[in-house]
C-alpha cells in the first residue's frame, strides 16, 4: 500500500477531544460523568442570533460568498474593533474564517515557514503547536509559572536570528490568566526591537472578571499595529462553537495572503453562520454579560471547593472558564497498587473513580497540572468537585 505523508507524524490527536470523547462515551453507556474537560459554553446561543440565521435560510441565502468572508460581516467585524477597542481596520484588513483555529492556522501558513522559530508560551492551547509543525516552523516553548501569574517577560526570553513570531493568548487556554498593561509593553519592546510578527489569540476577550480591563498589544501600542494579527471569533463569546465563525484583522498584506490560502482551500464559511455573525456583533449585548457574569459566580465556586482539597493550589484567574491547579501533591500516589505517576494518569484515574472528566495538563505543555473547565452548571461542579476530592483523598 501507498505510504502516507510524513507530516502526519508530526501530529496526535487532540488531548482535549479525545478525553471528551472517553467521557461521552462513558456517558452514553450509562455512566454518570461530569464533564469539566471540554472548551466551549453550555449555553444556548441567544435567540436573535439563531433568529438571523433562520431568516437567512428562509431567504435562499444559501450560495456561496467571497472566499475571504460576507462584506456585511466584515464591516460588523470593523465596528466591533472600534468600539470595544478603539482600534481602525478597514474591511480589506478583515478575513472571516471557519473559527478561530482555522483563522490561525491561515494566519500561521501566510507568516511562517521552515526556519522560522516561534515563541510559544507553556501551558497554552493544545493546537498552536501542532499548527506550526505543519507550516514547517519550529515551536519554541518559553514555560511559565504561577507565581508570575502565568505570563511571560521579555526578559525570560532568549531571541535567535531565526525568532520570527511570538503567540499571545489572553486571556488563556488552558490557565485562565491574562495579560496586564506592563507585561504587554515589556513584550511590545522586544517586537519591535527584533522585528517580530505577534499573533494575538483574544478568542476570550469578553470573558473577564472582577475589575480586570483587556488589552492586546495594538491598543497599547499603535505602532504595533503593522507586527500583530489579531485572531478572533464568535465562538466562546456568543456560545456559538458549533456555528463555526472566526475572523483575523490585521495588515492589510496579511490578510492578502490569508484570503488567498483561504480560497484555494476552504473558500467561504457558511453563508448562514456568516449572517448569524452580523447579528451576533451588531445586536443587543446583554446575553454576553449574562454569560459573564455566571462564568464569575462559577470560577468563584471552583476556587472555593478546590481549597478544601489539601495539596492543590490554583491562582485566581482573570478571565476565560479554565482554572489549572497544581496536582504534584498527588502525582506518585498509589491506589489498589496501581501508581498514578503522571498527570495523564491522574486525569484517568478520576475519570474512572470520580465520574469527572477533567483534561491533564500535559497536553498544554505541564506536567504538573489539571485544567478544569466551568463551561459546567454550578450544580455540577459542586458534585462533580465533590468527588474529585474524595478520589484524590483515597489515595495513598
Amino acid at each position: 500500500m501507498a505510504s502516507f505523508a510524513d507530516r502526519l507524524d508530526l501530529l496526535a490527536p487532540s488531548p482535549t477531544l479525545a478525553l471528551d470523547a472517553k467521557a461521552k462515551a462513558l456517558k452514553a453507556s450509562g455512566a454518570d460523568i461530569i464533564n469539566f474537560g471540554i472548551g466551549e459554553p453550555d449555553f444556548n446561543t441567544p435567540g436573535h442570533i439563531c433568529e438571523a440565521a433562520v431568516k437567512a435560510i428562509r431567504d435562499g441565502f444559501t450560495r456561496y460568498t467571497p472566499a475571504d468572508g460576507l462584506g456585511e460581516l466584515k464591516e460588523a467585524v470593523a465596528r466591533k474593533f472600534k468600539r470595544d477597542n478603539g482600534l481602525d481596520y478597514k474591511p480589506d484588513q478583515i478575513v472571516i474564517s471557519n473559527g478561530g483555529k482555522h483563522s490561525l492556522y491561515n494566519i500561521f501558513l501566510a507568516l511562517f515557514q521552515p526556519g522560522d522559530e516561534v515563541i510559544v508560551p507553556v501551558p497554552a492551547w493544545v493546537s498552536y503547536v501542532p499548527m506550526l509543525l505543519l507550516c514547517g516552523a519550529t515551536p519554541v516553548l518559553r514555560p511559565t509559572r504561577a507565581e508570575n501569574g502565568y505570563t511571560l517577560s521579555a526578559g525570560e526570553l532568549a531571541i535567535t536570528p531565526r525568532t520570527r513570531g511570538l503567540i499571545l493568548n489572553s486571556p488563556s487556554n488552558p490557565t485562565g490568566m491574562a495579560y496586564g498593561p506592563e507585561r504587554l509593553d515589556e513584550l511590545a519592546e522586544l517586537a519591535l526591537k527584533h522585528d517580530l510578527w505577534v499573533v494575538s489569540d483574544d478568542i476570550y476577550e469578553k470573558i473577564i472578571f472582577d475589575d480586570f480591563k483587556f488589552h492586546n498589544l495594538p491598543m497599547l501600542r499603535p505602532e504595533l499595529a503593522e507586527r500583530t494579527v489579531i485572531a478572533h471569533g464568535l465562538s466562546k463569546t456568543y456560545a456559538m462553537t458549533g456555528w463555526r465563525v472566526g475572523f483575523m484583522a490585521g495588515p492589510e498584506k496579511v490578510a492578502r495572503g490569508v484570503a488567498k490560502i483561504q480560497s484555494q482551500t476552504t473558500s467561504n464559511p457558511c453563508s448562514i453562520s456568516q449572517k448569524a455573525g452580523v447579528a451576533a456583533l451588531d445586536g443587543p449585548q446583554d446575553e454576553v454579560e449574562r454569560m459573564r457574569a455566571s462564568f464569575a459566580r462559577r470560577r468563584d465556586l471552583v476556587l472555593k471547593l478546590l481549597a478544601g482539597i489539601p495539596g492543590l493550589s490554583c491562582p485566581r484567574p482573570q478571565g476565560a472558564f479554565y482554572v489549572l491547579p497544581d496536582v504534584s501533591a498527588y502525582l506518585g500516589k498509589k491506589y489498589n497498587g496501581r501508581v498514578l505517576a503522571d498527570n495523564d494518569a491522574l486525569a484517568d484515574y478520576l475519570l474512572e473513580e470520580a465520574g469527572a472528566a477533567v483534561a491533564p495538563g500535559s497536553g498544554f505543555g505541564d506536567g504538573r497540572t489539571l485544567r478544569i473547565s466551568y463551561a459546567v452548571n454550578e450544580a455540577d461542579i459542586e458534585r462533580g468537585l465533590g468527588r474529585v476530592k474524595e478520589a484524590l483523598l483515597k489515595l495513598a
